[in-house]
């Protein structure tokens, strides 16, 4: 006989905090939003967390390298979408961990025999202007110079003028010596006003470059997430069809964390998926699953090894999973089942295993709903689709700017591996539609904005931390009358004309 829920599966809209007392000390400024994103055990520290509770969607419109450095520069993480090739899916990666670092590997070297043409050729590939001059063009050999744009002029230099005739030598350089501290190699810049300090061995063979933007950029952005060598951390998503050939390529480009990018997680190829990444990477690379709504599926997850588990089916702005297939739960009703499921194994086990909730987001309370009832981070996809960084196209239509935003299941993503039934390889029917949602700028305004609601709502709840407002949020039930209640009603609303 079939098995019944007999309580109504619940959205974050139907939900409300209550406050608790507002303590003095209870204020914006101390609000700490830091929250585990893989598991750890009693008593330890999780091995990654984040500096805020957000991943980005791994969404053809939403994750990109572009998106992963701006999230990550905030404190969050971005799961590079793997509905790509692999070499395309790596390349986001590796630009992503190059973007920014306190010890740079130059991965940008000529020879002091090759000309401007090759100077300006390799300039326009990488992306930036500093080119380190060794003995044979590889890294890491010995330093003959360095090339910027304040070596040449293209307007009066001819394009076959050699390198060494225009570089600026060894000679004249400032270096730093293995071993240097970061704090101390910024020291030198500043003091010597450079904006790049080679850092060499005793041999005088080029290590690493340190750059002046790396600490300009760190001092604007203290919320940076990075990993141990001060590059950006970043996220990919991976399929249960190529992932032994994925993953091995992906941990090569240097990616922090990965997770299955499934519609439904509770299968044997997802834990066919996580039992290989747990054999063969588990020193390099942590691994997460999902998505699950209830106990069974959590347990599934974390007994195949999962480092966290993702909650939500059918909840995503242009998820139709629940209208084609009648598959899912409410978003919320999902949270609680699932938290309480990982709040008895950390008993049992010791072990806490972190839960992403994933949809169902509509408002930024939806967010602070979302942690208050066992969530340790949110992903979102509708959210960073709206932003500049995002890789959807902006459009204009009426008065209005607008960027698309498109399900990975359908057909414009054609991202069969999301919904693997094991058998053929293609997708048989659309759970996503095509869209637009409002454009709304540069993602690090409008999420200072979100955190800022955040932090008053927590503050609000008596609460200066994520664990804490789990551990005292108290929850209620709404009526539809009340959410009515509770936004402008029974007035004539003034048009803003300036």
């Amino acid at each position: 006989m079939a098995y019944y829920y007999n309580e109504v599966s619940r959205t974050f809209s139907e939900y409300l905090l209550i406050p608790n007392l507002t303590r003095r000390d209870c204020v914006p400024n101390n609000i700490r939003l830091t929250t585990p994103l893989i598991k750890f055990k009693k008593g330890e520290r999780s091995p990654l967390v984040l500096n805020v509770p957000f991943v980005s969607a791994m969404m053809q419109a939403v994750s990109n390298d572009t998106l992963a450095i701006s999230l990550a520069k905030c404190g969050g993480v971005s799961f590079i979408y793997c509905s790509q090739s692999i070499i395309e899916q790596v390349e986001m990666i590796k630009r992503v961990k190059k973007f920014k670092a306190g010890f740079v590997v130059s991965d940008a070297n000529l020879t002091s025999e090759h000309t401007l043409r090759d100077v300006l050729k390799l300039k326009e590939k990488i992306g930036y202007s500093t080119i380190a001059i060794t003995e044979d063009g590889s890294p890491q050999k010995k330093l003959m110079g360095l090339v910027t744009t304040r070596d040449y002029r293209i307007s009066r230099d001819h394009l076959g003028k050699k390198v060494k005739e225009f570089m600026t030598p060894f000679s004249k350089l400032i270096v730093g010596k293995e071993g240097i501290s970061l704090s101390e190699a910024n020291d030198i810049i500043w003091e010597h006003k450079l904006n790049c300090l080679p850092i060499i061995d005793n041999n005088q063979n080029l290590m690493y470059l340190v750059f002046r933007k790396d600490y300009d950029e760190h001092k604007k952005n203290p919320n940076e997430l990075l990993d141990s060598g001060k590059r950006f951390v970043v996220g990919a998503g991976i399929n249960t069809r190529d992932y032994a050939e994925r993953v091995p390529e992906l941990v090569k480009a240097g990616v922090d964390v990965l997770c299955v990018d499934s519609s439904d997680g509770f299968s044997e190829w997802q834990k066919d998926t996580i039992e290989y990444v747990k054999e063969k990477y588990s020193d390099k690379v942590k691994v997460g699953g999902g998505n699950v709504v209830d106990k069974e599926g959590f347990m599934y997850l974390v007994e195949a090894g999962a480092d966290f588990v993702k909650v939500g089916i059918g909840g995503g702005s242009i998820c139709i999973t629940r209208e084609q297939k009648g598959i899912g739960r409410g978003q919320a009703s999902a949270v609680i089942e699932v938290a309480k499921a990982r709040d008895e194994y950390y008993e049992k086990t010791g072990i806490y295993v972190p839960l992403c909730s994933d949809g169902g987001i509509v408002h930024d309370y939806h967010a602070v709903l979302a942690l208050a009832m066992g969530a340790n981070f949110i992903m979102m996809g509708r959210y960073f689709a709206r932003f500049d960084e995002s890789p959807a196209k902006k459009v204009k239509i009426g008065n209005n700017y607008v960027k698309e935003y498109w399900g990975e299941g359908s057909n414009r993503a054609r991202n069969w591996q999301r919904y693997d039934m094991g058998e053929d390889g293609k997708l048989h029917f659309e759970e996503g539609v095509e869209s637009y949602v409002p454009y709304a700028g540069r993602l690090q305004d409008n999420l200072a904005a979100s955190l800022s609601k955040i932090k008053s709502t927590m503050c609000s709840c008596g609460a200066n931390s994520i664990k804490e407002l789990q551990r005292t949020a108290r929850i209620t039930l709404v009526s539809s009358t009340s959410i009515i209640e509770g936004g402008a009603h029974d007035v004539i609303l003034k048009e803003n004309n300036y």
